[in-house]
């Protein structure tokens, strides 16, 4: 895959800074197969740059950071599209996101639920803009993340909140969830670029191989969420064929209640 072979994403570095841009807000930037693979090799790209010292993660417009799975791509094909490798691979992705060993910044510019709202998770640094929300959607629409987005969840907000966020698939606002810890700024939206830059350019000025170990170390704690996820994407793939996971599908493409009840 080569820079101008890029549909989904945008990939652009700036003075240190590499901003990789989820490029889909005719979805509200939600990722099917290709925009996962796209966003791989996008932080490949910053991963090898040497000229890269933080990558900023983001949505294009001003609606959403990214509204997770693409569940019309699902309803209409079953899956989530077709990829280079012929595999999902969000799981290399949340691996790519934690293993890269530069900051990562998330730029929450809207809607952040789902997939997406696991994907702000994961990054280092959260910057959202006053109008962002956030949340989780998977048992609204016959799916989850039993990985890294629950029990990583869980070391940052605690057991009782990260439990609420994915049993009642609420939205939050972004002051709530500065409140609870798991965002670190607000801004106006129009201020959310420039902040993410002043930001950026504070840690430019650190030590990139301190950097690199102090989020390894971080991340060495809860390293054992890896284990926990491919058990968790394992029993999803054999979940998302069911009559259950279906009627979620469903349910959101024709935009009504699910009814879960014979699964009960």
């Amino acid at each position: 895959m080569r820079r101008e072979d890029l549909t989904d994403v945008v990939y652009e570095v700036d003075d240190g800074l590499a901003w990789i841009t989820m490029n889909r807000p005719e979805r509200y930037n939600a990722f099917r197969a290709r925009t996962i693979d796209e966003l791989m090799w996008a932080f490949k790209s910053a991963w090898a740059d040497r000229s890269v010292g933080v990558v900023a993660l983001t949505g294009a417009g001003d609606k959403a950071f990214s509204a997770g799975g693409d569940q019309k791509q699902r309803e209409e094909t079953g899956d989530y599209g077709p990829s280079e490798s012929g595999l999902f691979e969000v799981e290399t992705l949340h691996r790519l996101i934690r293993d890269i060993p530069k900051p990562v910044i998330a730029v929450v510019n809207g809607v952040a639920v789902g997939g997406g709202h696991v994907l702000h998770v994961l990054c280092d640094i959260t910057i959202a803009a006053e109008h962002a929300t956030f949340g989780q959607a998977g048992p609204r629409v016959g799916s989850f993340d039993a990985g890294f987005g629950s029990a990583y969840l869980a070391r940052i907000l605690g057991e009782k909140r990260a439990r609420e966020v994915w049993y009642l698939c609420e939205r939050y606002d972004a002051e709530t969830m500065r409140d609870w810890g798991l965002v670190n700024k607000v801004v106006p939206g129009p201020q959310l670029r420039q902040e993410t830059r002043r930001w950026a350019d504070k840690m430019l000025a650190k030590s990139p191989t301190a950097l690199k170990v102090l989020k390894h170390s971080f991340n060495a704690d809860t390293e054992a969420i890896a284990g926990i996820g491919g058990m968790a994407f394992d029993t999803l793939d054999l979940f998302a064929g069911s009559a259950e996971a279906r009627e979620g599908v469903a349910a959101f493409a024709e935009k009504r209640a699910p009814d879960f009840s014979p699964y009960r």
